[in-house]
């Protein structure tokens, strides 16, 4: 069976890890997003304050399965 996708990107971040950074993400997007398929880290980053770790960011890009209007 032929399939279609819908791609968005979700940036989550986290004090302890990217890790739990890309995992808030994804948490985040099934609340409203329905049947999620691949999450891939594209980008992980920083926030450093006065020389310390602050926060943890990835950029996520998550797939899920296009729903059509006509069934």
């Amino acid at each position: 069976m032929d399939s279609v996708y819908n791609v968005v990107e979700l940036i989550g971040t986290s004090n302890e890890s990217w890790e739990k950074a890309a995992t808030t993400a994804v948490i985040e997007a099934s609340k409203t997003l329905r049947d999620l398929r691949v999450a891939e880290v594209i980008q992980q980053d920083l926030v450093i304050e006065d020389g310390d770790v602050m926060l943890f960011r990835c950029k996520v890009r998550l797939s899920f399965k296009h729903e059509s209007v006509d069934g």
